[in-house]
């Protein structure tokens, strides 16, 4: 590990958590300068806490380093006070295990996992030394690349990266780093270099597309401005879930991750086809890993790192066809090692005693059960296919085995949501109240019953792509009329700040013409904007009369069928048929069975040797 100089010591004791950037964590991985061809830097755009969270960066981390000539590191945004120790300093932004500056690096990449976290990769470019704009770095800088869901409309970003991953990056990754070694040494100058990594399945180069607008502020054509460049990029997935073994060590945090505890995935995908869902749709086809496999990996990630609680993740685990071999696999050992299951990803029409029993060994934790909606209705125009007996069934479950508390997750704002919809939400709680009155053993214990209500955002990929948002002077008026009706005590109520997911929608449906407006927020002050005491509206709505941006263009309004989207050069897979066939479906109200009931013909399969799409 390198030596800290006189200036970091002195930035490090300045500071409220020094942790956050010192490196020298347990799994770190170190190797020789002189014996690495291709070295990444591999960034968070967020805080410690949050970064280290995040299984992606874990499993990449990994599967690198696993090449002896390539060294993958870490870097995260950092907080108020190192950033301004960095500024005073001069210290650049720098990775974790060897110190080193980012501009170092053969490439550094971006993970975008929320649109709040743009202005954060600014702001590492900045500190970092290395020009924010693509077409202000040659061949000289590092490559800039970004991964994760949000580059599904990766155009509000298009001016400030080199390269983006569409889809899943195991392989993908490895592929770009090997051109990148392949370019260095064969003296490929950055435009060969892009090019070559164009070839590659689920790359998109940005500067490789050109975008004209209609004069009312609509997509006019995206056109390829290179020969041989494909007019859509469709996603790279990995078809075998048991060709990457997972993760069996872990660099631990030595400042608390915000999920901090050892996890595995199960599965990857989604059968559901909630309509609201981007993740649903990014992630198909629905891939299972095998219960020996994800079992053995996890004892071995358990015990290199200590953890003694081991979470099961995916978009939905209860749906894994053998969860219940999965979970006699992990009991076998987890008692006896003192390690704690936890499946974060429940259905509400699958959650059994079964599982209450063999998730509950060691210690409980509290549920989380996402409704989504406050009426039947309502649940079936999004196509969430459970009904209130489902949710009432599962608590009574939960409280008779034990648990003492659950989250309820809603959604205000979806499309053809009435006030009778929002005073549903309220009727939910005061029934799953109800039911725990009915069913638990023992009552001194008491309950605690948490309502969360989130701004809905419509987002690229899914059936509601071509719907507005809801105002956010309405949808504080849905807030304050569901807090009036709240009337449950036990109940406890949340609800997400509706500035934060009105400028949300403005990113995630934007176009290129944001680059600008980002910023220009950056050179105001903005970063941390995921973060309630930093996020400024009023800098937003500066920088957008500034630019000359409408933001209710993208946030407010309803697009035509046929409208060109931004992210038309993008393919998740799934069809623009599918979804707006989905569209009709939730504006009649009528319910889509999952996808192993039938095939309904998204395309996804075709991603996968021998899939079909026949509906």
């Amino acid at each position: 590990m390198a030596e800290f100089s006189p200036k970091f010591k002195e930035a490090l004791s300045l500071v409220q958590k020094p942790g956050r950037y010192t490196g020298g964590e347990p799994g770190c991985i170190y190797k020789d300068r002189s014996k690495v061809d291709v070295r990444m830097a591999f960034c968070f755009p967020d805080t410690y806490e949050i970064g280290m969270s995040f299984l992606g960066e874990k499993i990449l981390y990994d599967i690198l380093n696993r090449h002896e000539n390539w060294w993958c590191e870490r870097a995260f945004m950092p907080w108020t006070d190192m950033k301004a120790q960095m500024e005073r300093l001069d210290i650049p932004l720098y990775c974790l295990e060897s110190k080193d500056p980012l501009t170092d690096f053969d490439i550094v990449g971006f993970s975008l996992e929320y649109e709040l976290c743009y202005t954060n990769v600014l702001a590492m470019l900045r500190l970092s030394g290395i020009p924010l704009r693509a077409a202000d770095r040659d061949e000289r800088w590092p490559l800039i690349i970004a991964g994760g869901p949000c580059v599904c409309n990766a155009e509000p970003m298009a001016d400030f990266f080199d390269v983006m991953q569409l889809g899943e990056g195991e392989q993908m990754l490895q592929d770009i780093c090997a051109a990148v070694e392949q370019g260095k040494k064969r003296g490929w100058d950055k435009e060969q270099l892009l090019l070559e990594l164009a070839k590659l399945p689920g790359v998109y180069v940005p500067s490789f597309y050109d975008v004209t607008y209609k004069e009312d502020g609509r997509i006019e054509a995206v056109t390829p401005n290179r020969p041989g460049i494909p007019a859509r990029v469709t996603k790279a997935i990995v078809k075998d879930m048991d060709s990457f073994t997972p993760p069996e060590n872990f660099v631990v945090p030595l400042v608390g991750a915000v999920q901090d505890r050892a996890c595995v995935e199960v599965l990857r995908g989604c059968v559901r086809g909630c309509r609201f869902c981007q993740a649903g749709q990014l992630y198909r086809p629905f891939r299972e890993r095998s219960p020996k496999l994800i079992s053995d990996s996890a004892r071995m990630l358990c015990r290199n790192t200590g953890y003694d609680e081991l979470s099961l993740s995916s978009l939905s685990t209860s749906d894994h066809s053998r969860l219940e071999d999965i979970l006699d696999n992990l009991n076998s050992w987890a008692e006896s090692d003192h390690v704690s299951l936890s499946l974060p990803s429940l259905r509400v029409d699958n959650f059994s005693q079964s599982l209450v029993e063999k998730t509950t060994k060691v210690r409980k934790s509290g549920l989380t059960f996402a409704a989504e909606a406050g009426t039947q209705r309502l649940r079936d125009v999004i196509n969430k296919n459970v009904t209130l007996d489902d949710l009432l069934q599962s608590c009574r479950t939960a409280f008779a085995g034990g648990y003492s508390a659950v989250k309820l997750y809603f959604m205000l704002g979806l499309p053809t949501e009435t006030d009778e919809d929002v005073l549903g939400i309220a009727d939910v709680a005061a029934r799953v109240m109800h039911a725990w009155r009915e069913s638990a053993p023992n009552k001194q214990r008491g309950v605690r019953i948490t309502v969360s209500t989130s701004y809905f955002v419509p987002k690229p990929h899914t059936a509601f792509q071509w719907e507005p948002q809801i105002t956010r002077e309405e949808y504080e008026r849905r807030v304050q009329l569901l807090r009036e009706n709240m009337t449950t005590k036990t109940v406890t109520y949340n609800w997400h700040d509706g500035q934060t997911s009105f400028i949300e929608a403005v990113l995630a449906r934007g176009d290129r013409r944001l680059g600008n407006v980002l910023e220009t927020v950056w050179r105001k002050g903005g970063h941390l904007d995921a973060w309630e005491e930093y996020f400024s509206l009023e800098r937003w709505q500066e920088a957008f009369a500034e630019c000359g941006v409408d933001p209710a263009f993208y946030a407010y309004r309803r697009r035509e069928k046929d409208e060109i989207m931004p992210w038309d050069m993008i393919s998740s897979g799934v069809t623009r048929e599918y979804l707006w066939r989905e569209h009709e479906n939730a504006v009649a109200g009528v319910t889509t069975p999952d996808c192993r009931t039938r095939c309904n013909g998204c395309g996804a399969n075709c991603l996968l040797k021998g899939g079909r799409c026949d509906a």
